[in-house]
Parts: structure tokens; sequence; C-alpha cells
């Protein structure tokens, strides 16, 4: 299976999807330990709640899973969330704080891993930022992300339904983070909060440049609001799905009208 999937379109918004794959090489899988064989912490389906919510986006796919490495880690291994638990570019435990290797990778095969996935993903995707800014001399990034609403090692309570993050700010144009703060607020069946627990991974930090055009923000989703359940077999809901895709549909509407339209601050 080839790490990356590339789907071009002709408008100015780009959605990258880090954590949809369920790719795992052989020699990866017989590492890992049984808890780990769950591939748990997959954002399970977010490539079917996106497909055709925005027909003129590019979508760049990682194909492969997040503990194979994670494509929305720095890739020198900084922490997005200094004292705060989280997961590592290379994940040692799941979202629970529980071990998932029965082998955990050496240092030589993480840079190994680095260059065959998380490099082909972030070469892809600044090829397709590049392509887009091209032409429409804007291009934004929207970063597609699910994540079970409790999950006590990583955050108290329960997730707000839409999380939006945009580094407090810094990666994307004020009228980007308002219009969709804004759109998400209006929508009374679900929550919503702006840079709380997830302030933007490191894709989102990487790539949002507003002064060169490129601007970035990125979405994680409560995954019960499109799924069934929280937990295996983590099955799709078309029901609560289709009534997700239509707020959805709107802001990235939203946001598409205002990249096309220079209607930034």
């Amino acid at each position: 299976m080839t790490p990356v999937s590339v789907v071009q379109g002709t408008g100015p918004i780009v959605f990258g999807l880090p954590h949809t794959g369920t790719y795992v090489p052989e020699e990866i899988a017989d590492k890992l330990n049984e808890n780990g064989r769950k591939l748990a912490d997959t954002d399970w389906h977010i490539d079917k709640l996106y497909n055709g919510v925005l027909a003129e986006a590019t979508t760049v796919t990682a194909n492969f899973h997040r503990y194979v490495i994670d494509a929305n880690r720095d890739p020198q291994g900084g922490s997005l969330y200094p004292g705060q638990n989280t997961t590592t570019l290379v994940p040692l435990t799941d979202f629970d704080g529980v071990d998932i290797w029965e082998t955990p990778p050496t240092d030589a095969e993480i840079e190994d891993r680095r260059r065959k996935f998380h490099a082909s993903y972030h070469a892809a995707l600044r090829d397709e930022l590049t392509r887009v800014k091209a032409i429409h001399g804007i291009a934004i990034l929207y970063d597609c992300h699910s994540i079970r609403s409790k999950i006590p090692y990583l955050f108290e309570g329960t997730l707000p339904d839409f999380n939006i993050g945009t580094n407090l700010g810094s990666t994307c144009d004020r009228a980007i983070e308002t219009a969709t703060y804004g759109l998400c607020r209006a929508e009374e069946s679900y929550t919503t909060v702006l840079n709380g627990r997830f302030k933007g991974g490191w894709t989102t930090r990487h790539y949002g440049k507003p002064d060169t055009g490129i601007h970035a923000i990125q979405m994680e989703l409560a995954q019960s609001t499109y799924l069934t359940s929280e937990s295996q077999p983590w099955t799709y809901d078309d029901i609560k799905a289709t009534r997700l895709r239509r707020p959805l549909s709107r802001l990235l509407g939203k946001l598409a009208h205002i990249a096309l339209n220079g209607d930034l601050t």
C-alpha cells in the first residue's frame, strides 16, 4: 500500500487526514501487543465523513496508522503540549496510557519510519498547499481529526463536539477563525470550544503562516457525533453523520468563500 493518497481538487481548501489510516506493515504489526493491535486510537471513518462535503476540496490522506508513526507530531520529537499527557512521534501507549508494544521501536526504526511514512505524507501535503496557493493566491489547510469524547488520561470531563484549534489565533487569519467558531457555536445541537484542550497539532502549527498566504485550522470532532459507539467496532452511524455533515458543509463553504473573495482581516 502506498503511504499517502492524494485527490486533487480545484478549490482553495486542502483537507489533511493524518490519522484515518489503518495500514500497519507486517514487520511492525508483529511487534505490537494485543492492545496495540486493536488500533483503538484511529480517527475512525473521518475520511468517509468528509467525503463529498466540499466537492472542490483537495484531500491528502495518510494510509498508515498513527502507531506506525504519527503524521501530526513534530518529526524531531518535540511535545505539542509540554507538561500534559500526550502521545509521541511513535506512540508507546494508547490514549489511555496503556502500553501498545510487545517490542518497542528502536531509534533507528523510528528514523526509518519517519523517512518512509511521515516525510512522504508531508511532502504530499506541502506540494498540494503549494499547488492550491499558486492557483488562488491562498490556501487553507483544514486538518480533519476525531477522538473519543471521554479520555481521562488526556483530559478531564467530556470533550465538546467541535474542538477548533488555531494555536491561539496564530495559524490563520482572524476572519477564518471567527467564521469557524461563529458557525459552530450557532449549531444548537452541538457544543464548541476554540483553542481548548486541542489547539492544533504539529501540522496546523507548521503550515499555518498567514503572512505567506497559507492558513491552517484543526477540527477535532468528538466521535460521539458520528459513531454509534466510541468503542469497538467503532461503527459509522449514518443518521448521526448525515446530520453532522450539514454544518460541516456550511462551514467549509464559508471558508472557501472567504478565501476566494479575499474576505480577510
